[in-house]
Parts: structure tokens; C-alpha cells; sequence
């Protein structure tokens, strides 16, 4: 499989070198190898894991509401807002 590099980076909105583009392939073709590799692995047998950690993860907790800005309040500080939104400037062409 061969990427055009070329064409996702000018849909990115940028240009790559001829040298950039030999070393993005270089690393893909690491990257596959790596993958070919891993799939080698006998797995039979394995139960798959939904989490890397064997103990509970008693740490997480519930996501609490605290300190909420009213929206009136936080727009009284923006320079533009529209529809109760804040504007930015546009940071892509």
C-alpha cells in the first residue's frame, strides 16, 4: 500500500519536500514491518482486555457541576459574539 503523501498534506494545507516525503515513507514502511510483527504473535487463547489494569479503578470519579459561569456573564467580557456564541478570528483559510 502506497500513500500519496502529497495529496493528504495539500488537503492539510501544506507542502512536503521530496526528502520529506522519502522519510514518511521510510516510516511507514517501519511502521508496517512493526505491524507484521505484532500479528505474528499466537493470541490463542488470550482473553482480549477492555482495560490494561487488573485492580478496579476506584479513582474515577462521578463528574460533579461546580462553579458554572452564566453565559451573560462570560459574554460581557468578549469582544464579538454572535447568537450567544464568542467569535474568534479564523485561524485557516
Amino acid at each position: 500500500m502506497k500513500l500519496d503523501y502529497r495529496k493528504l498534506a495539500n488537503q492539510l494545507m501544506f507542502d512536503l519536500s521530496d526528502e520529506e516525503v522519502k522519510e514518511l515513507d521510510k516510516e511507514f514502511d517501519t511502521l508496517l514491518k512493526q505491524i507484521e510483527l505484532l500479528d505474528t504473535i499466537n493470541t490463542d487463547g488470550v482473553e482480549p482486555m477492555v482495560y490494561p489494569f487488573e485492580a478496579p479503578t476506584v479513582f474515577l470519579r462521578e463528574d460533579e457541576v461546580d462553579n458554572v459561569l452564566q453565559q451573560a456573564d462570560v459574554l460581557k467580557n468578549v469582544k464579538k459574539e454572535r447568537a450567544g456564541h464568542i467569535l474568534v478570528p479564523k485561524v485557516v483559510k
